[in-house]
């Protein structure tokens, strides 16, 4: 078998050579993988393209102009020619090696689908705290996520903990049948909201999170919250083609 490692980067150069050095270290002889990194450079203008392809087990795809993160997976997802595909962010708030956590439900046949989350995590480093907030991540961005994942449940009957992770695992099958349609960020509820409304179970498991402010380059606000609730609200009456 082989995973397909899809990196979406807009503007990621301090931290794009980290990443994919992160990701080439991760030893997954043990889960019986293959692996292949695909960078796609969604508009991005300060070298992000060039020092990923100066890494020598990256497929490098670039685009101008920016579109978005949604489009750059789509692309990504087309271009994959794994097994398995795992969406993998260009900055360094997540950890590589929680691989390891994220790909056996899907390589022993127990899930189609796995997301790791952060909540999950932060209770097996920090144990049942009330907050349940990483003391490094904007209080701002914490309810967000909680308002989105809550929304989640309530609309789809889920009990899911943390529906915006970054770190969202498919058979290639399974996701290559939910067509994406949104360019930018809501693409994340929008595949959620499809997966749900197919039948297939999310699986989660827990998973490390080192979240990095504005000035380091965060780029995802209140208003991109605001427009999950309204894309989760809207594919409620979406089925699947048949």
């Amino acid at each position: 078998m082989k995973l397909s490692v899809v990196v979406p980067a807009f503007n990621e150069a301090r931290t794009i050579r980290a990443l994919l050095e992160a990701v080439e270290r991760v030893d997954l002889r043990g889960l019986g993988l293959d692996r292949e990194i695909l960078v796609i450079s969604d508009g991005s203008a300060d070298g992000t393209a060039d020092i990923a392809r100066g890494h020598a087990g990256a497929k490098v795809f670039e685009y101008q102009p920016n579109r978005g993160k949604g489009a750059a997976v789509r692309h990504g997802i087309a271009q994959a020619t794994g097994d398995i595909i795992l969406i993998q962010d260009a900055d360094l708030e997540y950890d590589p090696e929680d691989y390891l956590t994220l790909l056996p439900p899907l390589c022993e046949g127990r899930a189609q689908v796995v997301y790791g989350s952060r909540l999950r995590g932060f209770e097996k480093q920090f144990g049942r705290n009330k907050i349940r907030r990483h003391p490094g991540a904007y209080r701002s961005a914490y309810l967000g996520g909680r308002l989105v994942t809550e929304f989640t449940n309530l609309v789809y009957g889920t009990r899911l903990t943390d529906v915006p992770t970054c770190y969202k695992c498919f058979r290639t099958d399974v996701i290559r049948a939910i067509s994406i349609e949104h360019d930018r960020f809501e693409w994340e509820p929008e595949v959620t909201a499809k997966i749900l409304r197919s039948g297939i179970e999310i699986h989660e498991v827990p998973i490390t999170y080192r979240p990095r402010s504005f000035d380091e380059g965060k780029k995802i606000g209140v208003r991109d919250g605001l427009t999950a609730l309204w894309t989760l609200a809207r594919y409620r009456a979406w089925r699947p083609p048949t």
